[in-house]
């Protein structure tokens, strides 16, 4: 959500960043329906100011003719008054649907473009590697090592859907727990959250309206036994949307802020409109593992630009532990969300591919998320502020396990347990058959 004082001010930035964002929506269009919804508020408000005078005048009525005749007077007017609330719920609706569509104003450094295709490099990291041997893919490899079996997850669950196995999954709850302990260090609160949220934590980080095809909904079904009733909820695709709403309709102190908080948990995606995109393998597939870190500081954009580079500097961390080449881009207007001000992704090399693929990003909002879930701070002058929410992938898998395999194997099939990593898996050095 964005401050509606600035768009009725400004709306040419809004609709610069409609165009650059390719966001279908008509600013004026909203302009003049918040016309509308103001006039209709005035005039209920009027109304109903009129209708309470009356109604303290009532009392003092004593002659019985002219009593009649207020009483009739206010039954036309409550009649009307009915019918002026129940056009302005209409528009309220409409209002907050179109309000609720908005875009988050890039930074100016955000470089234009289209789409992905036109990120911007900014810096790169270690040593793509080479073979001296026909090098396999994470699929080959995970099926030699029986630690993936994706046939048999597509059997149960359908398409993009697989199973890790013994040391698989053994790997994946090694990278997460390494992940956690760095995070520890740094000062962030872990948290389990819950996978299952209601619309109002999706509207409030900004995934609805709009990401809806996106979402796996707990909605009204019939199976092939009995009706099922809605819930109402949905499965998260990031712990972002649970840890950013922890605090939702909270007012915290200054003297709290900022808060560092990692989540931990399931991730579902129903990825709609990419089917034929990266069906190969782990890359895109429904149902994975993150940690996520999640930042609300002060509603100051230098602060929140030096949260942005701690969190991402805490995931490079992670990859330069684990010895991955990777490379950062500032993702361009085309490339961003609805609500994203300022936008890194983290692309790591991933040999099968012959390319670097994403597996991070880091994300700036300044109070975009915060209005929606009113989420606010006392600062120093005594007055209330939205807080800055900032959030960054510090792992997931299992799409890093894509890299980690294919890098890290040896000639005889065999991958190597990155060093970091051993502890977590009792001192194992390798995967072998």
């Amino acid at each position: 959500m964005v401050d509606l004082d600035l768009v009725r001010a400004h709306p040419e930035l809004f609709e610069a960043a409609c165009k650059a964002k390719n966001i279908k929506l008509d600013v004026k269009a909203f302009l003049a329906l918040d016309e509308k919804r103001r006039k209709a508020m005035a005039e209920v408000q009027t109304m109903q100011a009129e209708r309470n005078a009356v109604s303290k005048k009532m009392p003092t009525l004593k002659d019985k003719a002219e009593k009649e005749k207020v009483v009739k007077e206010m039954k036309a007017l409550g009649e009307k008054l009915k019918e002026q609330e129940a056009a302005l719920a209409v528009l309220e609706a409409d209002w907050m649907n179109l309000q609720l569509r908005l875009p988050g104003i890039p930074l100016p450094s955000v470089p234009k473009g289209k789409d992905d295709s036109e990120n911007v490099e900014v810096r790169k990291h270690g040593k793509i590697p080479t073979f001296d041997f026909d090098p396999k893919d994470h699929v080959a490899l995970g099926e030699s090592l029986d630690i993936i079996d994706i046939p048999r997850g597509v059997k149960i669950a359908g398409a993009r859907s697989y199973f890790l196995k013994g040391d698989g999954a053994r790997l994946e709850f090694a990278l997460l727990l390494f992940t956690l302990d760095h995070l520890k260090k740094k000062g962030f609160t872990a948290f389990i959250p819950p996978l299952l949220v209601n619309y109002e934590a999706m509207m409030g980080t900004s995934y609805f309206p709009g990401g809806e095809e996106m979402a796996y909904a707990v909605g009204v079904k019939k199976s092939r036994t009995q009706a099922i009733e809605s819930d109402d909820v949905y499965l998260i695709g990031t712990s972002e949307v649970s840890v950013t709403s922890y605090h939702g309709g909270e007012t915290l102190a200054i003297t709290d802020l900022p808060k560092r908080y990692c989540g931990i948990s399931n991730c579902f995606r129903r990825e709609a409109g990419t089917y034929g995109k990266d069906t190969h393998g782990l890359y895109r597939i429904h149902q994975f593992q993150k940690v996520e870190q999640v930042i609300l500081c002060e509603n100051d954009p230098d602060v929140s630009a030096n949260m942005h580079q701690e969190i991402l500097k805490n995931a490079e961390e992670v990859l330069q532990a684990l010895k991955l080449p990777y490379r950062v881009v500032d993702v361009c207007t085309g490339d961003m969300g609805q609500g994203q001000i300022y936008k890194n992704d983290i692309e790591t090399w991933m040999p099968s591919r012959k390319c670097y693929g994403e597996t991070h990003s880091c994300s700036t909002f300044h109070d975009f998320q915060s209005r929606r879930l009113n989420m606010k701070y006392v600062a120093k002058d005594g007055t209330k502020k939205f807080v800055h929410t900032l959030n960054n992938t510090c792992i997931a898998s299992p799409r890093i396990l894509i890299p980690i395999l294919e890098m890290y194997q040896q000639k005889d099939g065999s991958v190597i347990i990155p060093e970091v990593l051993r502890p977590y898996m009792g001192g194992q050095e390798k995967i072998s058959t």
